[in-house]
């Protein structure tokens, strides 16, 4: 019998202790098999605070192994799984929210409005400007608001549509690239989290004397 599994790279586990196959793989069997194979308890967590923990693939199939000897194991999943523990669920607490949502609205709208400004300055915007007015329309001045209403509009139409939102909507159905990056970035964190905890379980594998925040694996 063919028993395939699938663990994610992530999960988060709250208030109960007990981790089963279910909470970090799908499992695809025959129906009867495939319920047992999700209730295979993977580890405890002894002490109830928030804390990482690492599984790998190879402590799941040698769980599997073990109540069913005779059946081929197969991973099409992540090699390793990483479980953020928490003691209780987390409270959204919706001021504190909001007030994280406004600082960084105006972190983001000075950042970028210096950024701009700096840019012009730089690259001598203004003058650039008076030039292409006394180019096009044989006059110059001081202000040249014909110049200057069609590039602010096309600047805001531009980072509209770069970032693909407006108005809290998606223009398109394509991820934006600030999606991107910060999946980009979890990526990378959870890789070096991985990184980390296997080479701490390797440490505590060999004898030698873990730190204090040695990793956890699944046992």
């Amino acid at each position: 019998m063919d028993i395939y599994i699938k663990p994610v790279k992530k999960v988060s586990l709250a208030e109960r202790t007990a981790i089963y196959i279910k909470d970090v793989a799908e499992v695809v069997a025959p129906k009867d098999i495939a319920k047992k194979v999700k209730n295979i308890k993977i580890m405890d967590i002894k002490t109830p605070k928030k804390d990482t923990y690492l599984i790998s693939v190879t402590d799941i199939i040698s769980l599997i192994a073990k109540q069913n000897p005779n059946d081929s194991i197969s991973n099409v999943g992540e090699m390793d799984t990483i479980v953020e523990y928490h003691p209780s669920k987390s409270k959204d607490n919706p001021y504190w929210k909001w007030l994280k949502i406004v600082f960084v609205v105006v972190v983001l709208l000075v950042g970028s409005a210096t950024a701009i400004m700096s840019f012009h300055s730089d690259s001598q915007m203004p003058e650039v400007f008076k030039t292409y007015e006394k180019i096009f329309f044989g006059a110059e001045t001081k202000n040249p608001w014909l110049m200057d209403i069609p590039y602010s509009v096309g600047l805001a139409v531009g980072i509209i549509v770069f970032f693909n939102h407006f108005m809290g909507k998606k223009i398109t159905d394509d991820p934006t690239p600030i999606e991107v990056e910060m999946s980009l970035y979890e990526t990378d964190v959870n890789d070096t989290l991985i990184d980390s905890l296997n080479t701490e379980r390797i440490r505590q594998e060999g004898g030698i004397e873990a730190g204090p925040n040695a990793a956890h694996k699944g046992t």
